[in-house]
């Protein structure tokens, strides 16, 4: 079963909890916009499948960890899951379990949970098409030992960047940039949280377009 059908099946069976849910039940929002621009916060998972049906998920990393207790070693799996709808929305979340296929299940609802709107542009020298290829400006994102810079490219560039984080900007909707990193960028976890933190913070600049005119 895909990850389509097993968001669309959830559907069918959610009764919603929170006053968010019922209200898109209800039809009374109909855009993940409404949500953002309106600051409420996102609690079921469901509210982004019933408003993004294109979101796709992709396993970042899985790890094995192991806990000492009284009755020994306890072994769990730890997944970290990003979703995206490769049109300006990323959510990064982490879960845990005894089985893998749990913990993946754990992480990619936490993703929903931690949707974020990420603000694209052209904000390459080189090219100026005005276009929604890339980021608008250089943006900066830090997690643990990690950082990483994404520098906006030129139309046709594509993503100079590591394998994971090409899976992360290119569910973000991303298609060109640059991309700077330091520190241990071997640790995944960290790796994938700094590039989620950069993104964020496209929508914490306030640009001319944000002027009220």
């Amino acid at each position: 079963m895909t990850s389509r059908e097993k968001s669309s099946e959830s559907l069918e069976h959610w009764v919603p909890r929170t006053r968010l849910g019922k209200m898109i039940q209800e039809g009374r929002i109909t855009s993940i916009e409404e949500i953002f621009m309106g600051g409420l916060q996102i609690r079921e998972p469901q509210i982004v499948d019933a408003l993004l049906p294109d979101i796709q998920e992709e396993v970042i990393n899985i790890n094995l960890v192991q806990k000492q207790t009284d009755a020994g070693e306890k072994s769990r799996f730890k997944a970290i899951v990003a979703v995206g709808n490769r049109d300006g929305y990323i959510g990064l979340g982490a879960g845990k379990a005894s089985q893998v296929r749990t913990a993946i299940e754990k992480a990619a609802a936490n993703a929903r949970l931690n949707l974020i709107p990420v603000r694209r542009g052209c904000g390459s020298w080189e090219c100026g098409c005005g276009k929604p290829h890339s980021v608008p400006f250089q943006v900066e994102g830090k997690t643990g030992g990690v950082k990483i810079v994404i520098v906006p490219g030129p139309r046709g560039l594509g993503l100079v960047a590591s394998e994971t984080a090409k899976v992360i900007l290119g569910l973000a909707g991303i298609k060109d940039c640059w991309t700077r990193s330091y520190g241990s960028t071997r640790t995944i976890p960290s790796f994938s949280y700094a590039i989620f933190d950069a993104l964020k913070k496209t929508y914490s600049l306030i640009t001319p377009m944000d002027w009220v005119r």
